[in-house]
Protein backbone atom coordinates (compact mmCIF):
# COMPACT_ATOMS: atom_id res chain seq x y z
CA UNK A 1 0.00 0.00 0.00
CA UNK A 2 1.30 3.43 -0.48
CA UNK A 3 0.46 6.47 1.48
CA UNK A 4 -0.13 10.12 0.04
CA UNK A 5 2.66 12.04 -0.61
CA UNK A 6 2.63 15.46 1.07
CA UNK A 7 5.29 18.41 0.55
CA UNK A 8 4.81 21.40 2.40
CA UNK A 9 6.12 24.12 0.58
CA UNK A 10 6.88 27.61 1.16
CA UNK A 11 5.43 30.58 -1.50
CA UNK A 12 4.58 33.90 -1.82
CA UNK A 13 1.03 34.79 -2.16
CA UNK A 14 0.69 37.89 -5.37
CA UNK A 15 -1.79 40.82 -4.88
CA UNK A 16 -1.71 43.57 -6.89
CA UNK A 17 -1.38 46.62 -5.01
CA UNK A 18 -0.32 44.77 -1.62
CA UNK A 19 3.19 43.37 -0.87
CA UNK A 20 3.68 39.46 -1.40
CA UNK A 21 2.32 37.77 1.60
CA UNK A 22 4.22 34.66 2.33
CA UNK A 23 2.23 31.11 2.65
CA UNK A 24 3.29 27.75 3.76
CA UNK A 25 1.25 25.42 1.34
CA UNK A 26 0.71 22.09 1.10
CA UNK A 27 1.50 19.79 -2.22
CA UNK A 28 -0.10 16.75 -2.02
CA UNK A 29 -0.42 13.88 -4.93
CA UNK A 30 -2.38 10.20 -4.26
CA UNK A 31 -1.61 7.01 -5.97
CA UNK A 32 -5.82 6.71 -5.68
CA UNK A 33 -6.19 9.70 -8.02
CA UNK A 34 -3.36 9.44 -10.05
CA UNK A 35 -3.82 12.06 -12.41
CA UNK A 36 -4.31 15.07 -10.14
CA UNK A 37 -2.39 17.27 -8.14
CA UNK A 38 -3.56 18.79 -4.79
CA UNK A 39 -2.53 22.28 -3.43
CA UNK A 40 -3.98 22.95 -0.02
CA UNK A 41 -4.18 26.39 0.68
CA UNK A 42 -3.73 27.29 4.94
CA UNK A 43 -7.54 28.87 6.12
CA UNK A 44 -5.38 32.52 7.02
CA UNK A 45 -5.14 33.02 3.14
CA UNK A 46 -8.78 32.10 2.36
CA UNK A 47 -12.28 34.44 2.15
CA UNK A 48 -14.29 32.36 4.64
CA UNK A 49 -11.69 31.35 6.82
CA UNK A 50 -11.31 27.66 5.88
CA UNK A 51 -8.53 25.80 3.93
CA UNK A 52 -8.89 25.49 0.38
CA UNK A 53 -7.66 22.49 -1.79
CA UNK A 54 -6.90 22.83 -5.43
CA UNK A 55 -7.13 20.05 -7.75
CA UNK A 56 -5.74 19.91 -10.97
CA UNK A 57 -3.83 17.65 -13.34
CA UNK A 58 -0.15 16.85 -12.90
CA UNK A 59 0.62 16.84 -16.71
CA UNK A 60 -0.77 20.30 -16.35
CA UNK A 61 2.28 20.87 -13.69
CA UNK A 62 4.74 18.97 -15.52
CA UNK A 63 4.00 21.48 -18.90
CA UNK A 64 3.45 24.34 -16.47
CA UNK A 65 7.24 24.17 -15.34
CA UNK A 66 8.75 24.66 -19.32
CA UNK A 67 6.23 26.97 -20.76
CA UNK A 68 2.85 28.79 -20.14
CA UNK A 69 -0.10 26.05 -19.72
CA UNK A 70 -3.47 25.62 -18.95
CA UNK A 71 -6.61 27.76 -20.03
CA UNK A 72 -8.98 27.11 -17.40
CA UNK A 73 -9.34 27.70 -13.50
CA UNK A 74 -5.73 26.65 -12.98
CA UNK A 75 -3.05 28.28 -15.35
CA UNK A 76 0.88 27.75 -14.74
CA UNK A 77 3.84 29.07 -16.13
CA UNK A 78 7.52 29.76 -15.80
CA UNK A 79 8.97 33.47 -14.32
CA UNK A 80 12.26 34.74 -13.71
CA UNK A 81 14.53 31.39 -13.63
CA UNK A 82 14.14 30.04 -10.70
CA UNK A 83 10.49 30.94 -10.13
CA UNK A 84 7.00 29.51 -11.00
CA UNK A 85 3.59 31.29 -10.87
CA UNK A 86 0.10 29.33 -10.42
CA UNK A 87 -3.03 31.01 -11.01
CA UNK A 88 -5.96 30.32 -9.47
CA UNK A 89 -9.25 31.31 -10.67
CA UNK A 90 -12.13 30.83 -9.01
CA UNK A 91 -16.41 32.49 -8.97
CA UNK A 92 -14.49 35.30 -6.34
CA UNK A 93 -11.15 35.79 -8.64
CA UNK A 94 -8.43 34.91 -8.97
CA UNK A 95 -5.06 33.81 -6.69
CA UNK A 96 -1.69 34.12 -7.92
CA UNK A 97 1.02 32.16 -5.88
CA UNK A 98 4.59 32.47 -7.15
CA UNK A 99 6.27 28.86 -6.29
CA UNK A 100 10.29 28.26 -6.40
CA UNK A 101 10.46 25.82 -9.24
CA UNK A 102 13.03 23.54 -7.59
CA UNK A 103 10.44 22.58 -5.41
CA UNK A 104 7.53 22.11 -7.81
CA UNK A 105 10.14 20.08 -9.29
CA UNK A 106 11.07 18.00 -6.59
CA UNK A 107 7.63 17.10 -5.76
CA UNK A 108 6.60 15.99 -9.32
CA UNK A 109 9.65 13.91 -9.33
CA UNK A 110 8.73 12.28 -5.79
CA UNK A 111 5.06 11.89 -7.33
CA UNK A 112 6.28 9.76 -10.03
CA UNK A 113 8.27 7.45 -7.30
CA UNK A 114 4.52 6.71 -5.99
CA UNK A 115 2.85 6.37 -9.84
CA UNK A 116 4.72 6.58 -12.78
CA UNK A 117 3.73 9.06 -15.46
CA UNK A 118 1.62 6.50 -18.28
CA UNK A 119 1.63 3.63 -15.36
CA UNK A 120 -1.60 5.35 -14.24
CA UNK A 121 -4.24 3.57 -13.25
CA UNK A 122 -8.29 3.99 -12.37
CA UNK A 123 -8.61 0.19 -11.79
CA UNK A 124 -12.22 -1.12 -10.64
CA UNK A 125 -12.97 2.58 -9.50
CA UNK A 126 -13.15 3.79 -13.45
CA UNK A 127 -15.17 0.26 -13.76
CA UNK A 128 -17.74 0.58 -11.97
CA UNK A 129 -18.48 4.50 -12.44
CA UNK A 130 -19.05 3.69 -16.38
CA UNK A 131 -20.84 0.60 -15.64
CA UNK A 132 -23.20 3.13 -13.18
CA UNK A 133 -23.15 5.58 -15.68
CA UNK A 134 -24.09 3.51 -18.96
CA UNK A 135 -26.35 1.28 -16.66
CA UNK A 136 -26.74 -1.46 -19.11
CA UNK A 137 -26.74 0.25 -21.79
Amino acid sequence: MRFPLEQPVRARLVTPGYPELPIRLTLRYDALAPFAVHVDFPACVSADENGVTWAFARSLLEEGLETAAGIGDVRIRPCERARTVIEFHGAHGMAAVRFGTASLRRFLQRSYAVVEPGREDLGPELDHGLMSLLDGV
